[in-house]
């Protein structure tokens, strides 16, 4: 087993905007080093540029499909040797879906499932072996409080995130043994470009939401906490509460 590193470096998905832009940032900022994943290339460069430039932390842009599934894994475990040893990783990528369960195709269906869990579960893949050579590593999976509260014509989504919550559950039973450590943060309504997307359509008060930058605080006290304690899951919630 290798000695561990001062240095932690983390992958963070979906860093191109929201959640994952600001937990990058945020991380940069108190010295985690940040493999940045999402499909825009041009985003990524654009804000390892800019990590780089105010913090003088290591940032990386890797341009990755998380839809494409079947080469998740190995991408992520290359990033694993090419950025050095991963101590943190973000599963923050997904996207946003509304429509009643009947009017839902399945194909829809199967997209919501592939990015928001499946893909999840590749990235772990990806990242397990290289963490459980060295006995330490924080899992860090971004769900929701869809995953237990239901608000119509959010079913696909719902399910989605509550598949997320399970998967975290096994995770934690299975790989605390081996020092690995996961934690489930369950935002409420967030005010990110997630509501701007065509498989949106909501109209809520955006103005009364979590920001970006709340949420990638919480993440980043869990993935700082001392090797010896883990949040396991953590809810953050707009004060006025569900939109």
């Amino acid at each position: 087993m290798n000695p561990p590193s001062n240095q932690l470096r983390a992958i963070v998905t979906g860093a191109s905007s929201g959640i994952g832009k600001a937990t990058a940032i945020a991380f940069a900022e108190s010295g985690i080093e940040v493999a940045l994943v999402s499909r825009s290339e041009a985003k990524l460069q654009d804000l390892a540029l800019e990590i780089e430039q105010k913090t003088k932390t290591k940032a990386k842009a890797y341009p990755i499909d998380l839809a494409v599934v079947g080469e998740v894994a190995s991408q992520v475990s290359a990033i694993c040797s090419s950025f050095g040893s991963i101590d943190i990783l973000v599963n923050n990528a997904g996207m946003g879906y509304t429509n009643t369960l009947e009017q839902t195709s399945l194909t829809d269906w199967q997209q919501v499932l592939t990015l928001n869990l499946t893909s999840v579960f590749e990235c772990v893949r990806g990242v397990l072996p290289s963490m459980r050579e060295r006995g330490s590593g924080t899992i860090i999976n971004v769900a929701s409080i869809a995953a237990s509260t239901a608000f119509p014509e959010w079913g696909a989504y719902s399910v989605s995130k509550a598949g997320l919550v399970a998967l975290g559950k096994a995770l934690s039973v299975e790989e605390r043994s081996n020092g690995i450590r996961t934690v489930t943060i369950s935002p409420g309504s967030v005010d990110t470009p997630i509501w701007d997307t065509d498989t949106v359509e909501a109209d809520l008060d955006r103005s009364a939401m979590l920001t970006a930058e709340i949420v990638a605080q919480s993440i980043l006290y869990t993935a700082l906490l001392p090797s010896r304690a883990v949040i396991e899951s953590m809810t953050v919630m707009p004060s006025g509460g569900a939109l």
